[in-house]
């Protein structure tokens, strides 16, 4: 928590904070694809909160949550404009979500890494409003307050969210069926194995590579069946040898954390259907790597 933050729960201001502090930063995580912009959220919000006259508010929770949601939809209205100068292949910032899989939501929709990286299509009102609809189950009339639009434009917004989903994803598989495409997609990346990869990869997977300009990843999406896989072939030699590799959870899915000479070099995720391997997440970027593996061993 950064400093400023409410470390004592002795009065009731605090402690309606305090209550609502998860949902505040389940919600500005999502719609912002980042922990750190999220925590700067949450401590936004305390401090507004700290300047409120208290008397005045009679529910805590749905004036901080509002307080909270329009703070994430501007900077991710100004964040915008920063990730057309981003580096490469912009990827949202992982989350271990052991400890709180549905990272303070009422469902843990919308915190997988390919449905954050989706939702950076939809226009941020759009986004705020899909989450705020089908990860804290918000009705229509206290979502329109937060956004300040109709019932109407709330459900619209949420209906075009869902579209853009649906056009862009197919159905996800369950966890047990994740980890094991995920393994014979490790075992086959480390040896080249081109056969398997092939097998494994959808016709129209992508791979991308977010090393923010700092590490040596690709600068842009890898297309398709084909090259991906001999992508992935021609890396083998030089990446896997001396890489060790663990196995973690990142965005609610099982995740492989590959260190190489002690350092954590990349965060491996997965986006799996049915049909197989459509997206591949490499987090190389140090500055969204090591903010996560600290959450690993706190």
């Amino acid at each position: 928590m950064h400093a400023g933050a409410p470390s004592d729960s002795t009065d009731g201001p605090t402690r309606d904070f305090l209550a609502a502090r998860p949902q505040l930063f389940g919600i500005a995580y999502r719609v912002l694809g980042s922990a750190a912009e999220a925590e700067d959220i949450v401590q936004e919000a305390w401090l507004r909160w700290q300047s409120t006259d208290h008397t005045a508010v009679h529910e805590p929770a749905a004036f901080l949550t509002t307080v909270a949601t329009r703070l994430a939809i501007n900077v991710a209205q100004s964040a915008r404009v920063r990730r057309e100068s981003y580096v490469g292949p912009w990827l949202p910032e992982p989350v271990d979500t052991s400890q709180d899989p549905q990272l303070g939501a009422e469902r843990a929709e919308a915190v997988e890494m390919a449905v954050l990286l989706l939702l950076e299509k939809p226009n941020p009102v759009e986004r705020a409003a899909y989450v705020l609809r089908e990860a804290f189950d918000y009705p229509y009339p206290r979502i329109a307050d937060i956004l300040e639009t109709s019932e109407a434009n709330a459900r619209q917004l949420v209906s075009r969210g869902r579209r853009h989903l649906a056009a862009e994803r197919r159905e996800s598989v369950s966890p047990a069926d994740h980890r094991r495409l995920l393994e014979v997609f490790l075992s086959a990346a480390q040896t080249g194995d081109m056969a398997v990869l092939e097998k494994v990869l959808t016709a129209d997977v992508v791979s991308y590579s977010d090393g923010g300009g700092v590490r040596g990843a690709s600068k842009i999406p890898v297309v398709g069946r084909t090259h991906v896989s001999r992508y992935l072939a021609a890396f083998a030699p030089r990446f896997w040898p001396q890489a060790e590799v663990r196995w973690v959870e990142a965005n609610g899915r099982p995740a492989v954390l590959v260190e190489s000479g002690g350092d954590e070099v990349a965060l491996l995720c997965l986006d799996v259907s049915p049909h197989g391997i459509e997206r591949i997440m490499w987090v190389m970027n140090p500055a969204k790597l090591e903010p996560y593996v600290a959450s690993l061993e706190a």
